[in-house]
């Protein structure tokens, strides 16, 4: 029978960068996909699955906001009328 390693809870899931999350998440999976998972580690298992899967979107979230900023930041910039404009039609 296929023991899933209990070290892992060791660390808070919050603690864990994304990929790090995400790593122990499929290590996770591929062990909660066998044939002969514990049962007596089965529920603790996907608690700590279930953890995982929330610091991952949390920090995807958290990555899609900061290009948002950088994006509208980038679009407030202001500028400068003295450049040339690749876009302008008059300059063919």
């Amino acid at each position: 029978m296929t023991t899933i390693d209990d070290n892992t809870t060791a660390t808070d899931p919050a603690q864990l960068g994304y990929a790090q999350a995400l790593t122990e998440l499929e290590s996770l999976l591929t062990q909660l996909e066998g044939d002969d998972v514990d049962v007596d580690v089965l529920g603790a298992s996907v608690e700590r699955a279930a953890a995982l899967i929330a610091v991952c979107r949390e920090r995807l979230r958290a990555a899609e906001l900061q290009v948002e900023r950088v994006v509208a930041d980038l679009d407030d910039a202001p500028v400068d009328p003295a450049a040339p404009d690749s876009t302008d039609p008059d300059d063919d």
